[in-house]
């Protein structure tokens, strides 16, 4: 899952990309409105941590541009103005959650969890295919009761095909959602990973679409 994230306060930046980086989500990070803007006019992410005061103006004028685009990514308001004024605001200017200052990390992760999963329709926190499970809160993932062990980016790319079943996902979108902007990627990094994964998951669960993509395997007779 790749999620910006737009705070001014540096440690308090870092602290984000980190425990987010833990819970198994890809961030990218800005710290103004001109490059929050920037960045979601020129990349697609899941989510939005949205501070509301930046060094540029305030972060309602991000999110007020951002849904007069008719884009619905999920938004968390993430700030110290915590009044219930503040809050009304916020959430009538189009955001979909608001958590004040200070707060837990492990919250903002399970907020963001929650507010994608109703964003795909969901309504159950796991995913199920089949007889795999995963479960994106614990970053665990099993086969027919038995745990499977996955690197964050087998994890990553194994949570983004089954939030999709049936769709076809390019390398290039399974690309976006593994890495960010600071992160080299080799140009076959995403073949080694679903190679790995058919390696740990066993054959029939991962489909190759010569010259579009990968998607989860239809069902045999």
């Amino acid at each position: 899952m790749r999620v910006l994230v737009v705070e001014d306060d540096a440690v308090l930046l870092n602290g984000l990309q980190v425990g987010l980086g833990l819970a198994g989500f890809t961030v990218d990070a800005v710290s103004t409105c001109a490059d929050a803007s920037a960045a979601l006019r020129i990349s697609a992410f899941d989510a939005v941590v949205l501070d509301l005061m930046l060094p540029d103006g305030s972060g309602l004028g991000v999110l007020d541009e951002l849904r007069g685009r008719q884009v619905g990514t999920p938004v968390l308001l993430l700030t110290a103005r915590d009044s219930v004024p503040d809050r009304i605001a916020g959430l009538d200017a189009g955001a979909d959650d608001y958590l004040g200052k200070p707060f837990d990390l492990n919250e903002v992760a399970a907020r963001l969890r929650a507010l994608t999963r109703r964003g795909n329709g969901g309504t159950s926190a796991c995913r199920i295919w089949r007889d795999l499970r995963l479960d994106p809160a614990t970053m665990a993932v099993s086969k027919s009761g038995e745990a499977v062990r996955l690197s964050r980016r087998e994890f990553s790319i194994l949570h983004a095909l089954m939030d999709r079943p049936g769709q076809i996902l390019s390398k290039s979108q399974l690309e976006d959602r593994l890495y960010g902007w600071q992160e080299d990627i080799e140009s076959n990094t995403i073949e080694v990973h679903i190679h790995n994964l058919r390696q740990k998951l066993g054959p029939g669960v991962i489909e190759t679409v010569r010259g579009v993509g990968y998607k989860l395997a239809e069902a045999t007779a």
